[in-house]
This record gives structure tokens, C-alpha cells and sequence, in this order.
């Protein structure tokens, strides 16, 4: 009974009770637990831990109803199974807690459509703030209908921020793309691998044309022709994998290394040449990107970059929950090679150095 009697008192209570208790107005009360502008995070503070001591609840739909947005930010993933964007999804939605937030969370399938009609119900919900967690297009035509609906929502009130490199005017949060691509390859080259190959996700997104960049730059600086560089574009998934690895062998059978711009795409690769009886590091190095959990878990362990995922959905949300700025900003983020079992010098040199 004392249990109902508790729980119906929470039920009953109003923002301007916590406004009271907290000793701070109305307005302030609702900025602070919306995580929004014009309060010092030490009164946002007290406000929340009252707020949680007295077992308050916002309704975020009574908002939306009055007109205003709610304290939801819509995350737009190119693929939820992808560990990639679930780990950038699990920073967002650590951030969005810190601040009383909630994420609606939409998946599009590297669709530029359907990211604008996913845009375009996050609008109708009254969204606080949109973050676009995929890759831009190299042709920004790919991206001009969604750069409309973003621009509008950002006129309203809306914030926008983005991760990776897009033709839209927002906040970005930037991965370490093309220098991560230049640090695999130097390493496969500092083992002594010349006969490289890479597997290549779409050739239309500018995170792949940032990764092999970075690849060519360091292929370039050991005076290799970086455009002779076999490359295959396949879809960045594991699939994608083994098709661009059955191709790369059958075209470049003399390959030595190969480099995958995804860790899921390198699973496909190891499994390719698995079935193919072609040893790994012996015969074949192979290398990821993005560094996802089960990289370590894999046979043989991984060689990858790894890029924070998580800490670049948290800097997304970060910038989105902070007031918009004359100008877009732009946040780096770095990378570390992660070196594994999955690459070691070429057959040639290794047979070299056993002979010594």
C-alpha cells in the first residue's frame, strides 16, 4: 500500500515542484533537465539530482504538444547490425543520459531516399537535434535533398551535427580516416610488403575515398605507382569482403597483403582465404579498420586502426547539446594502429630471414 501511495505522489508531480525544491525558476528548472543552453552546469546539476531525489519524470510529448521540441536526438545509422555505428550509438546514448536526453534511433541503408525520409519523420517528431552517423557522398548531388531538410530543421531551432566528411552545413565530428589509412599501410610496407591490395567499400562515400587516401600517400612515399594499386569496391560488409577477396586473388594472384577498409569486410577476406588453403600471415597479410570488438576475438587476431567509436558518438551529442555557432565546427579525432597476428613480413622475406 505504501508502495502505490509513493508511486502515485511521483505521478503527481510537476516541473514547478522541482523548480521549488531546487530554488531556481521555472524556466531554469526546464533548461536543465532538457540539457539546453543558459545554465551553468552546476545549477544543471542540482537541478537533475533533485529531480531524480524526488522521482521526477519529464513528459517530453507534453512539450512537442505545446509547440516546442522534445529532448530526443535523432541518430541516423547506415546499418544497426553494423558494430561500427552500434558503437558510435553506444556514446551517443551514454551522453544523452548524462543529460536527461533520449535517442530515436533510424536506419537507412546507405539509401540517400531513405535518409531523407527518415530526416523527415525525425522533423515530425520535433527531434531537439539530428546526427547523421555515416558517410557523406563523394558527389554532393547524393546529398543535396537531404542538405534542404537538414537546413530547414537547423533555421527552426533544430541542431545538426554530422560524423565523417559530408557536404552539409553542420557540426562535424571528423574520424581519422585518411591518416588511419596511411598508418596500416606504412605498416604492411615497414614489413616489407610490396604487392598490396586493397578491399574497398563503395566507391561514393567519402570515408572510403578518405581511407584510400590515406593508403595512396603512403604507397606514394615508398615510390610504388599508388594508381597501379589494385583496388575492388564491394559492399562494406562481410560479404563484400569475400567477393572483393575472390577477386583480388584471382586478378593479383601475386598479392602479399591485403587491406580491407572495414574490419567486417576483413572477416570476409580471412574467411576467403581460409577456404582457399592460403595461409594467413604466412602467405597472405591482412589488415581491418575501425578496430570493432570482435577484431581481437578473430583467427588470426586482427591488424587494424582503431578509431574511438564510442567517444565520436559522444562528441557528436556533445556538440549537438551545445548552442549553435556562427560558423560549423569541426572535431578531429585521432587513431591507433593496433598490430596483431593477422600481418607479418612477406613469403620472400620471411624465407629470406629464416635462411640467415
Amino acid at each position: 500500500m505504501r508502495r502505490d501511495s509513493r508511486a502515485a505522489g511521483r505521478a503527481g508531480l510537476r516541473l514547478a515542484d522541482v523548480a521549488e525544491r531546487a530554488g531556481v525558476s521555472l524556466a531554469t528548472a526546464s533548461r536543465s533537465l532538457a540539457g539546453r543552453e543558459g545554465v551553468s552546469e552546476q545549477v544543471a546539476a542540482q537541478v537533475r539530482q533533485v529531480a531524480a531525489e524526488m522521482g521526477y519524470v519529464a513528459n517530453p510529448h507534453a512539450r512537442t504538444l505545446a509547440g516546442g521540441t522534445a529532448s530526443v536526438a535523432g541518430l541516423v545509422v547506415y546499418e544497426i547490425g553494423d558494430p561500427y555505428f552500434s558503437e558510435i550509438a553506444s556514446g551517443v546514448v551514454r551522453v544523452a543520459a548524462q543529460h536527461g536526453w533520449s535517442v530515436q534511433l533510424s536506419h537507412t541503408e546507405r539509401e540517400p531516399s531513405a535518409e531523407v525520409a527518415q530526416i523527415r519523420l525525425m522533423r515530425a517528431h520535433r527531434v531537439g537535434a539530428i546526427l547523421m552517423a555515416g558517410s557523406g557522398y563523394v558527389d554532393p548531388a547524393m546529398e543535396a535533398d537531404a542538405a534542404r531538410e537538414l537546413a530547414a530543421f537547423q533555421e527552426s531551432g533544430g541542431r545538426v551535427v554530422v560524423v565523417g566528411r559530408h557536404h552539409l552545413g553542420s557540426d562535424a565530428v571528423l574520424p581519422d580516416n585518411g591518416p588511419a589509412g596511411e598508418s596500416v599501410a606504412e605498416h604492411l610496407l615497414g614489413l616489407g610488403h610490396r604487392r598490396l591490395a586493397v578491399a574497398a567499400g563503395p566507391a561514393h562515400l567519402t570515408t572510403i575515398a578518405d581511407r584510400l587516401a590515406g593508403v595512396r600517400s603512403a604507397v606514394a612515399r615508398h615510390r610504388l605507382d599508388a594508381d597501379a594499386l589494385p583496388v575492388v569496391h564491394a559492399p562494406f560488409t562481410r560479404e563484400g569482403g569475400r567477393d572483393a577477396a575472390r577477386r583480388l586473388l584471382d586478378e593479383h594472384p601475386a598479392t602479399t597483403a591485403i587491406l580491407a577498409l572495414n574490419d567486417a569486410m576483413a572477416t570476409g577476406v580471412l574467411s576467403v582465404l581460409r577456404e582457399r588453403g592460403v595461409a594467413v600471415p604466412r602467405d597472405v597479410s591482412v589488415t581491418g579498420f575501425d578496430d570493432i570488438q570482435v577484431a581481437q576475438d578473430l583467427a588470426p587476431a586482427l591488424t587494424t586502426v582503431r578509431l574511438p567509436m564510442s567517444e565520436i558518438g559522444a562528441a557528436a551529442l556533445e556538440l549537438a547539446l551545445r548552442p549553435a555557432s556562427a560558423r560549423p565546427r569541426r572535431r578531429s579525432t585521432g587513431h591507433t594502429l593496433v598490430v596483431r597476428d593477422s600481418t607479418a613480413p612477406p613469403p620472400d622475406r620471411a624465407d629470406h630471414a629464416d635462411r640467415a
